[in-house]
Formats: C-alpha cells, sequence, structure tokens
C-alpha cells in the first residue's frame, strides 16, 4: 500500500522507504526511530556520521553544554560500520544506489536497510538490521552482511564513532576510547559530562562470521587494526559482521534521590565515589555484553519480540477496511511507547521523545494530556509511573512556586528529571531582527498545575487506587490547590475571583485575563480537591489529618478553595453559543490564518507574543476552547461543543501538533466526520508525512511529535469509537469514520 511517494507498507506493521533522498536525512532519521524507553537511535545507516544526524540519545543524561540548554546528551555511536571497495565508499551519501530499500518494522523496533552498488564485474550489496532490545534494557544489536555476485574485496571500519551530533554544544569534559584489552573483552568510550560531571560508557563487541574481534588496547592501534580489515567475497558467499553494544551511565547505578554533583564543579577532577562509579560502569557494560554475547543476535531478537508481543496484546487497535489509518495509528503508538521510560518512575516523556534533543528530551503538559490515557486504559501501571514523576518532581514545582512568590507546586513548563523549571526565557529569535524573544511559558502558563491534578483525578476515577492517592496523589493535588489559591485574583468590584496574565494553549496570545480552559481547569481541580478532602478523611482520617499539617492546610485553606470554585470567573457560552477564549478575543481583528500568512515577511517568524502576526487577531495557535471539551466531554451540551468548534476551527492555524487530535475528537462529536477522519490523517501523520516544522523562530523543533503519537490512541478510542467512562463504567457512542468496519 502506497502511504505517499517513496513510503509504502506490506503488511500494516511497517514503513518500507523504496528510494534513497538525501534532502530527507533529518526527517527519515526521526521516522525510522527505534529504542526501548531507555534511549533512542535515529533511523541511520550504519556509515553515516554525526552530519548526518546519527544520534543514539540516552534518557537520564539531562546537561548543560552551553550553559543555557539543559538537554539529554547524544553520545557515541557504537554501530558505526562503513564499506569500501577500490572505487570508494559503499554509501547511499557519496553514491545513489543501484537498488534500495529500508524498513522500519515498528512491531518489533527493527530498522533494516538493503543496498546495492554497481560495479564493472557486478554488484556488491550491503545489508544491515538493527534492533532495540526489550528485555535488554541497555543493549541494542546490528547485523550488516555483505556480499557480492561476482569476486572482490572491501575494506570494513568498524568502530565507537565519538563525532556526536548535539544541538547545543559539546556535552563531554572527557571522552576518552579505550580498546579491548583481552579476548572477550568490550571496546569502549568513556565519558564524563560537562556540567553535572556524569560518568557514561559505551561499549562494544564486534564478531566477524561468529568469530570475534579483538582491537589492540590503544586508541591508535585500535584506529589501525580496524582501518585496515579486508574482506575478500567470493560470488554468492556472504560475510557477516554483528555488533553488541551497550550504553550506562552512572546514574543506572545510583539509588534515588540521585547524589548529583552540583552545577558548575569541574568535571575534570573525580568526585569522592567517581572512580567506583566507573569501575562499576565497566563492569556493568562487560557484564551486560558478555550476557548479550552468550544469547547470540538470533535469541536475543527472538525474546525481544516476545516481550512486545505481550506489549501489543495490550496496546494493538485493529482497524479492518482502512489500511492507512491501521498502519498510521499503529506507527503513532509505536512512537508513543518508545518514547516512554516504562523501567523507571523518576523520568519524564519528553515532548520529543528519545528522537533528538529537541525540547530537551522534557515533559511538558502533553505527557499527562496526551500520552497518558492510552496507558491508563491499557496498562494502568504505566500512567501511575507517569504520575510518580510527578510526584518525585514536587519539590521542584514547589520550588518554582517559591521563587515566583506563590505557595504550593507550580509544575514547570518543561520539566527535566528534578522537575526544576529548565525551560529559557527567551525560547525563540526574531528572525528579522536578531534579537531573543522573551516569552512567557514558564512563568504565565500556568495551566501545567490543574493539568496534571486532573490527571490524577482522571487516574483515580478508572482504576479507583487509593493506595496511590493516599501515598501520592492527593499530596500532587493539594499541593496544586494551594499554588491556585495564592494565584487567584479577588475583584471586590465584581465579587469574583480571576485568573489574570495568562498564557493558555494558544500560545501566540500572552499576558491575556481569564483565559477559558485554564479557568475551567482551576475550578474544576479546587472543587475536586475539597471532595477529595471529604473522601480521604472518611477513608483515613489519620491520613488526611497527617497530609494538612505536612502541607500547613488549614480548614479556612479548604474553605477558600470551595469560594474560589463557585466564584471563579469562567467565560460563559454567548447567545450563539460560543465561548470567549479570553477577555477581549472577539475585539481581536478576525482574520483567517491563510489570510494572516500574506503578512509574513519570513516563512519562519514567529507568529506569536510580543509583536508575532497573530497578536492582536484572533487567529490562535491551536486548539484552546476546544480542549476543555475534550478533557470534560459531558461538561457542555453537543450543541455548545458544535457552536465552538464551527467558531474556531476556520480561526486555528494548528501551528501545534497537539491541535488536529482535540479538532478530530470534537468533530467526530460534533457530527463532523470527514473532517474528523481528515483531522486524524493528518495529526497521526504529521512525521511520517513530514508536515511538522523542523524550525519556529529560529530554534530547531524537529523529531517525532509524541503528544500527537499519544492522542492518534485517543482519536479512534475516545473519538470514533467514542469511549468514555461513568463511575466505574465503560460507555460507546461510535462515530466511526466511512469505510471502517
Amino acid at each position: 500500500m502506497q502511504l505517499r511517494e517513496n513510503l509504502t507498507t506490506e503488511t500494516c506493521w511497517e514503513v518500507i522507504e523504496t528510494m534513497f533522498d538525501p534532502a530527507n536525512l533529518s526527517a527519515g532519521g526521526s521516522n525510522f526511530l527505534i529504542g526501548n524507553g531507555y534511549y533512542g537511535y535515529r533511523g541511520t545507516h550504519a556509515d553515516w556520521g554525526a552530519d548526518s544526524q546519527v544520534g543514539f540519545v540516552v534518557t537520564d543524561t539531562y546537561d548543560k553544554a552551553d550553559g543555557k540548554w539543559k538537554e539529554l546528551c547524544t553520545v557515541p555511536n557504537p554501530l558505526y560500520l562503513q564499506f569500501r571497495d577500490a572505487t570508494g565508499t559503499l554509501s547511499c551519501l557519496t553514491e545513489q544506489p543501484h537498488s534500495y530499500r529500508r524498513e522500519l518494522n515498528f512491531r518489533y523496533s527493527r530498522h533494516s536497510m538493503t543496498a546495492s552498488w554497481k560495479r564493472e564485474g557486478g554488484l556488491i550489496t550491503v545489508r544491515e538490521e538493527r534492533v532495540a532490545l526489550r528485555g535488554q534494557l541497555h543493549g541494542i544489536v546490528q547485523r550488516s552482511v555483505v556480499s557480492a555476485d561476482h569476486e572482490c574485496w572491501v575494506e570494513f571500519r568498524c568502530e565507537i564513532d565519538t563525532n556526536v551530533w548535539s544541538l547545543n554544544g559539546n556535552h563531554f569534559a572527557q571522552c576518552e576510547p579505550v580498546g579491548a584489552t583481552t579476548p572477550g573483552s568490550a571496546a569502549r568510550v568513556d565519558l564524563l559530562t560537562v556540567e553535572m560531571g556524569l560518568p557514561i560508557v559505551v561499549g562494544q563487541r564486534v564478531f566477524l562470521d561468529g568469530n570475534e574481534i579483538t582491537p589492540s588496547a590503544s586508541e591508535e592501534s585500535m584506529s589501525e587494526h580496524r582501518k585496515g580489515s579486508v574482506l575478500y567475497l567470493h560470488a554468492g558467499e556472504p560475510r557477516e559482521i554483528v555488533i553488541y553494544a551497550a550504553v550506562y551511565s552512572a546514574n543506572d547505578l545510583r539509588q534515588p534521590p540521585d547524589d548529583l554533583r552540583q552545577p558548575g564543579a569541574d568535571p575534570s577532577r573525580p568526585g569522592p565515589d567517581e572512580l567506583s562509579e566507573r569501575a562499576e560502569l565497566h563492569r556493568e557494560l562487560e557484564r551486560s555484553l558478555s550476557e548479550m554475547v552468550k544469547q547470540g543476535y538470533g535469541m536475543l531478537v527472538r525474546e525481544s519480540n516476545k516481550k512486545w508481543d505481550q506489549i501489543w496484546d495490550d496496546c494493538d487497535i485493529r482497524v479492518s477496511g482502512d489500511e492507512l489509518a491501521q498502519t498510521l495509528l499503529r506507527y503513532n503508538i509505536y512512537h508513543s511507547i518508545i518514547a516512554t521510560p516504562m523501567h523507571s518512575e523518576r523520568l519524564p516523556i519528553g515532548a520529543r521523545g528519545l528522537s533528538c534533543q529537541a525540547y530537551q528530551g522534557a515533559a511538558f503538559w502533553d505527557q499527562e494530556i496526551f500520552n497518558l490515557p492510552m496507558f491508563l486504559y491499557t496498562r494502568p501501571e504505566i500512567a501511575r509511573n507517569i504520575l510518580m514523576y510527578r510526584y518525585h518532581t514536587l519539590d521542584g514545582a514547589r520550588a518554582k512556586a517559591r521563587e515566583l512568590g506563590y505557595r504550593g507546586a507550580f509544575y514547570a513548563w518543561v520539566s527535566g528529571k528534578d522537575g526544576h523549571e529548565i525551560c529559557p526565557s527567551h525560547f525563540f529569535v526574531d528572525v528579522l531582527s536578531g534579537r531573543a524573544i522573551r516569552n512567557h511559558f514558564n512563568d504565565w502558563q500556568i495551566h501545567v498545575s490543574p493539568d496534571i491534578a486532573y490527571a490524577v483525578f482522571l487516574y483515580l476515577d478508572v482504576t479507583d487506587d487509593w493506595e496511590f492517592m493516599f501515598g501520592y496523589g492527593a499530596e500532587i493535588v493539594f499541593e496544586v490547590a494551594r499554588f491556585l489559591q495564592s494565584f487567584v485574583y479577588y475583584k471586590p468590584e465584581k465579587q469574583r475571583y480571576e485568573l489574570i496574565r495568562l498564557l493558555g494553549p494558544d500560545e501566540y496570545h500572552e499576558n491575556v485575563d481569564n483565559n477559558f480552559f485554564t479557568a475551567f481547569q482551576t475550578r474544576y481541580v479546587l472543587s475536586r480537591a475539597v471532595s477529595l478532602h471529604e473522601e480521604l478523611r472518611q477513608k483515613n482520617p489519620d491520613l488526611a489529618l497527617l497530609l494538612r499539617q505536612k502541607l500547613e492546610i488549614a480548614q479556612g485553606d479548604l474553605e477558600f478553595w470551595s469560594d474560589v470554585s463557585e466564584r471563579l470567573h469562567v467565560q460563559k457560552p454567548s447567545s450563539s453559543g460560543v465561548i470567549e477564549q479570553f477577555d477581549g478575543f472577539f475585539r481581536l481583528e478576525d482574520i483567517l490564518p491563510e489570510e494572516l500568512t500574506t503578512r509574513l515577511v519570513d516563512p519562519s517568524e514567529y507568529w506569536g507574543w510580543p509583536n508575532g502576526i497573530a497578536v492582536e487577531t484572533q487567529v490562535s495557535k491551536q486548539a484552546d476552547v476546544c480542549q476543555t471539551f475534550v478533557l470534560h466531554r459531558n461538561a457542555y451540551s453537543l450543541e455548545t461543543m458544535r457552536a465552538n468548534y464551527d467558531y474556531y476551527e476556520p480561526r486555528t492555524q494548528h501551528g501545534s501538533s497537539l491541535s488536529p487530535p482535540v479538532y478530530a475528537m470534537v468533530a467526530s462529536w460534533v457530527g463532523r466526520q470527514r473532517a474528523a477522519y481528515d483531522y486524524f490523517i493528518r495529526s497521526a501523520g504529521v512525521d511520517i508525512f513530514d508536515t511538522g516544522k523542523a524550525f519556529s523562530g529560529g530554534t530547531f523543533i524537529g523529531g517525532i511529535h509524541t503528544a500527537a503519537c499519544g492522542a492518534a490512541w485517543q482519536v479512534v478510542v475516545c473519538g470514533f469509537a467514542g469511549m468514555h467512562h461513568r463511575g466505574q463504567m465503560l460507555l460507546f457512542s461510535p462515530y466511526l469514520p466511512d469505510g471502517w468496519s
């Protein structure tokens, strides 16, 4: 089945590329990504390097190399393998191959490539297969086969490539290659990060035709040994090279809470336990690689496949009658799974997963609102992990609240491992003037906190997991309530509470008052916080008292939450049913995005605050009012949802991948089935069709859109199948697209 030009599928479990396009390096690297939640390895060829955006991105390696951007590290590539013959390098980068096929099998996280090059004597063919292992969290394997239909020789070069692609500077103060010292030991690279002084080790063991290649100990001799490896090819007799590789960081060994070195420490001077940590890392690396070698390539892949089958038994959705939708749905579910650190409750789901360093490998509100629901209804223990991450980062949220003059927990807009705010105040650049743009994502976009509390309540409603609420969830909710209590503004003349100086989901309009989505979420959370306290008091009065004492919640605070939930200003539908997005929105210029585009001087201009072309107009970046309906489906009538869909949909630019899935769900409910399907395909295809923006306001934002991946499941299950819950009952009101059986 053809997905788009040069991209097909045969079984709806893979995407296949049949012609090499050098212009597709960046998008292809993301689209053909493999991973396991601990690392992501970009879909690149074995002979490519940093210039081709090869990326081996490892979770829990947050570091700041340039003084501004704290991001995950891309580590040296242990799977580098280059073939040459007398004519030159056998590479798609230097010579268009005679035949070519590349495949991502997203059932089993397997990347494969076959290419042939024509020579005077005949064809030389290289086949690569690379698998991100399930069950071997730190391990990755690659098998390459070179063959010819005539007698010839090829030279191969196999090494750990230390030339690393990194968005915001070199993260390694130390990068020391160490050759294998004895047969059966690994070649490795020892690393130490710039800011945090985090030890990392990357290693490999290499086998040629089943026999291990043991490089010499020194860097020079190791390099010479590998450069000089020559294979003689007999016609029809393939030669095989298998690479077993693994990566560890010291954070994998440390017991939480992590005893991390303070920023600014000299990374060239070992910390008190660094030498022992390094030794332990080396032992773990050797143990892991020895175990992988003992099992062998075939067994490792079979065991990994079994674990994937178990995951798909829980998460797969079968669509009859629409192969395109089936393929896109599975593709998105796959990327949502490999972006999720299922092995840990202390790590976030990055907004670009582990496909690259864009958005710093950090969590946004996307994590709870777009990624969590699929796991909640298929693997609730993973949903619990996601919320536990927010519990473990409460101190970071408390610190942010204090720094900005509030109480409680103001969660970071960009949240790394410890929950402290890592969103720079200047995210974009004015491409016309070259000046940095001051955005207020990190201090005005407060809805992230009630969004997290909303997710806690959603988890409780679906699972009835009161053990989680007793130990963790209630504390999150109450700390968010305390923050909202300190943020609201009372207007005596109107006898109501308001929320001023906000930035809602529509990020083009900053410094607005009474954003509808934020106000609705705030009212909902405060109301349920009061009810939660009463439920806790009835179920476990001692715990309720302890929590109140720990968080210093007085009876007056509970009464205040109740008062705010009753008197907070939340925009009401107008006579036409349309809800104003924020105060004064309807007074802004009413213009459609297509016409507004004509005002751009440069196509890469940022549209939003403070002086972008959308600021003084009703053009929104993404769903805002309609986002409320998705989270609170029963709060408004279908007529009200339809009126707001019809008003806001044409005025939305969809400058974010979060927008199309929201409109797809609402469209399906209000009878706009064709639009719902089109928005689903647009959302689920944002990566595979390469329609997302790689740059915005001068900042690289490429990579896999993990929120859209998580949302694909919601569109089909909650939108088209109409699933919703009432108490402990699941209800369905199907709105299936035409052709779906």
